[in-house]
């Protein structure tokens, strides 16, 4: 979606880049498998967490 936004904008997006420490966005279903293993039996014992699915972002 940001990439969408951001194509032909090639300066801003070599920016955004350059703060992802896993070096590129994340696609769409990446972020739904995060979802959908929360919904399942598999997390069945998680309870109350923040899950950021976000590359490492917020651990830099």
């Amino acid at each position: 979606m940001v990439a969408d936004m951001l194509e032909g904008q090639a300066e801003a997006m070599a920016e955004i880049m350059k703060q992802q420490p896993i070096g590129r966005l994340g696609a769409a279903d990446e972020i739904a498998d995060a979802v959908l293993w929360l919904c399942s039996p598999a997390a069945a014992f998680v309870i109350g967490v923040a899950l950021p699915v976000d590359g490492g972002y917020t651990a830099q």
